[in-house]
């Protein structure tokens, strides 16, 4: 019935009411009413109870290929309100079941470690939501600055209002951009609430087939499609980039299916990392030749003796493995690739968070992973593995010297100095300075970007990898190509005039530039040999991501920091040099020189949430002055990510380094040698460096 015909019967209702009142009545006399007298009114019936709100449900699957298992998945409604807060399960699904009071729209996170995923839902009555890398782009443009983690804060605030009509708009702008690739793979399901399973089919292969990143920088969100294809050799990716605030979304170019590589990849890395997690739960003595379950041993590859573990690799043998010049085995310093395998402190050991990195031209998978071991300090990693019928198995970069390209984001301190700090964008390229006989096995290693811009990197005594040498002369020994700087606290002017020796690269970037840089990006590697006679090597490398911009590093907030009782500490150690710098007295027996990275055995450092903890600590000094020189030298130490101490001991990079004396029967650091900066380094998952350093030196300004 219309409005108007209601408000007809009541008219109509009304007046029938009247008309029999104005009649009377008649019959006997208790019908009669005397006059001057009211009729007694009828009792008002009782007004029916108010319906109790029915009880919604939403449920759906967390995926980025591989399941998004045991991910911490929140649901925030309209008020800010948490509605429910549970955990994914081992196939990434959830359900929740949302009080009577909760207010659409809702916006869905699940959380693994430090990586998210986003989704939305404005449909009252519940459903099926699912939490993807497609999603998180819809949910990163439907947030006024671009940060999918704060578009439930702004709904709250009523800065940003998702409805139907804006939801759906931006799922079709992403499947618009998709296009090329779901027709290929025939795919046709609606991101959000579509039905699949993650199990590498259907809508599941699709999300096997791209990598996404987005990026916060504080106004906006750059964001990165990446098709996941089989490249020809030294191939730049296939991408497409965007900001979340441009009006719409490019497309992905023309795609076949010759160029994917089978259904299930993302089943297949689980299928591996679950069969290491498998080993190493195995006790010593099961898993190697060992004689107890106890301690460490040194071995090779043939003396791993569990068939589970050595089912992990091709063909079911560990010998076949070399990655970076190491085969897996440990040896009496404690280096070898799995050497793990071979140590008790590493049974319980968890491989988890697999995902696809790349593929190599000749089809192997680059996967990333997460360890943990029963200490609960973890940490990100690549492996390279080889398909054998439909399992992964471990094969290595089968490369023989040890090098690597990652994107890198530095914040550099001045504990003596304030108001200076900054932070740098840029690449770490890598290359061990491998000494053979007391030299370096290398006259030099001419590295080619993505762009086909050549540097050099040069061997430089003391230091344990190669540095960048400008017009053929290392000015300073780093291995870090910064392509922008920015000074913190709102700084003005470039950290280029202030420290010039540690900008290789005349080139500045601009942020725009640096956002168009594709995340896979190929690199080459050409080794030189001192010996003539030994031919080039050539190693190429393909990067999991782009470097930043300063603006996103700070949004990201990755680098951990000093405690104050550290800071104080290192300020008195310095204070009698008129540098800043720390240096060291006689050496002795009893009390030798080391670098003691502690607060008097408190916490030196702290990791805020957003960071990874660093897993490598090292300090950068120079010798003692012996004719006229000192040379450069840089100590590492390998630490687990939940420590917030570290000792550094002298570590000689060939015989007779100077920085290093033994006359007392113990190595330690030289008289007069000095430190000059102290170093912390985090990976991400999406292997990027994250140096987070202080300089004890008083830069000239």
């Amino acid at each position: 019935m219309s409005a108007a015909s209601r408000a007809l019967g009541l008219s109509l209702a009304g007046a029938m009411a009247l008309a029999l009142s104005a009649c009377g009545g008649g019959g006997s006399n208790g019908g009669f009413i005397p006059s001057g007298s009211s009729p007694a009114p009828s009792p008002a019936p009782a007004p029916a109870p108010a319906p109790a709100p029915a009880q919604v449900s939403i449920s759906g699957v967390a995926a980025s290929g591989s399941p998004f298992n045991n991910a911490t998945l929140t649901v925030v409604d309209k008020t800010g309100a948490t509605v429910c807060n549970t955990t994914t399960d081992a196939q990434g699904t959830y359900t929740c079941k949302l009080p009577t009071t909760t207010v659409f729209p809702l916006v869905i996170t699940a959380q693994r470690g430090t990586e998210s995923l986003y989704s939305v839902s404005v449909n009252a009555s519940g459903g099926r939501i699912n939490v993807t890398p497609i999603t998180s782009i819809v949910v990163s443009r439907l947030s006024p600055n671009g940060d999918p983690a704060a578009l439930a804060a702004a709904i709250a605030a009523g800065t940003a209002v998702p409805d139907q009509a804006s939801v759906s708009e931006q799922v079709a702008e992403v499947m618009a951009a998709l296009k090329p690739l779901l027709d290929v793979l025939g795919s046709t399901v609606d991101p959000i609430t579509g039905t699949f399973t993650a199990d590498g089919t259907g809508h599941d292969r699709v999300l096997d087939s791209i990598d996404v990143t987005v990026r916060p920088d504080g106004t906006t969100a750059n964001i990165e499609i990446t098709l996941q294809a089989i490249p020809s050799a030294n191939e730049q990716p296939i991408s497409v980039n965007f900001r979340s605030s441009d009006p719409t979304v490019p497309a992905l170019p023309p795609v076949t299916i010759d160029q994917l590589a089978k259904p299930g990849v993302g089943e297949a890395i689980n299928a591996l990392l679950a069969r290491l997690t498998q080993c190493y739960a195995l006790p010593l003595s099961k898993r190697v030749n060992a004689p107890s379950d106890t301690g460490s041993v040194t071995g090779t590859a043939t003396d791993v003796i569990s068939p589970l573990c050595k089912s992990a690799f091709l063909g079911n043998d560990p010998g076949q493995y070399l990655s970076s010049g190491s085969r897996v085995g440990r040896d009496a310093s404690g280096a070898g690739s799995f050497s793990s395998l071979f140590r008790s402190n590493a049974t319980g050991v968890i491989f988890d968070q697999g995902s696809l990195g790349h593929y190599r031209s000749n089809g192997d998978v680059i996967l990333r992973y997460h360890s943990l071991n029963t200490a609960g300090s973890g940490s990100f990693d690549t492996l390279a593995a080889r398909y054998e019928g439909d399992e992964l198995k471990l094969i290595g970069n089968q490369y023989i010297y040890n090098a690597s390209v990652r994107p890198q984001m530095s914040r550099r301190e001045y504990v003596n100095s304030a108001g200076l700090d900054w932070v740098g964008v840029g690449y770490n390229v890598f290359a061990n300075n491998l000494i053979a006989n007391g030299q370096s096995v290398f006259s030099k290693v001419e590295v080619t970007s993505p762009t086909g811009k050549v540097y050099t990197l040069l061997p430089v005594p003391g230091n344990s990898y190669l540095a960048i040498a400008i017009n053929g002369v290392v000015t300073s020994p780093t291995s870090v190509v910064l392509l922008n700087g920015k000074f913190l606290n709102g700084g003005a002017g470039d950290p280029r005039t202030l420290e010039p020796a540690l900008f290789v690269d005349s080139t500045v970037f601009t942020d725009d530039q640096i956002i168009k840089i594709p995340n896979q990006g190929v690199w080459r590697m050409e080794f030189f040999h001192v010996n003539q006679s030994t031919a080039n090597v050539v190693q190429s490398y393909k990067t999991e991501s782009r470097p930043l911009t300063a603006a996103e590093a700070n949004a990201r907030s990755p680098f951990v920091s000093l405690t104050s009782g550290m800071r104080a500490l290192l300020i008195q150690r310095t204070s009698t040099n008129v540098n800043g710098v720390f240096v060291y007295g006689a050496p002795s027996a009893t009390t030798p020189n080391v670098f003691d990275f502690s607060n008097n055995a408190a916490d030196a450092w702290t990791v805020p949430a957003t960071a990874v903890g660093p897993t490598l600590v090292s300090v950068f000094g120079r010798g003692p002055l012996i004719n006229n020189v000192r040379t450069n030298f840089n100590d590492d130490l390998s630490i687990a990510s939940n420590v917030r101490t570290a000792t550094i001991n002298c570590t000689p990079q060939s015989s007779g380094d100077p920085h290093c004396d033994t006359a007392t029967g113990v190595t330690q650091y030289a008289q007069n040698s000095y430190v000059s900066t102290l170093q912390l380094v985090s990976r991400t998952r999406d292997q990027m460096d994250a140096f987070s350093l202080w300089a004890l030196y008083k830069p000239a300004q």
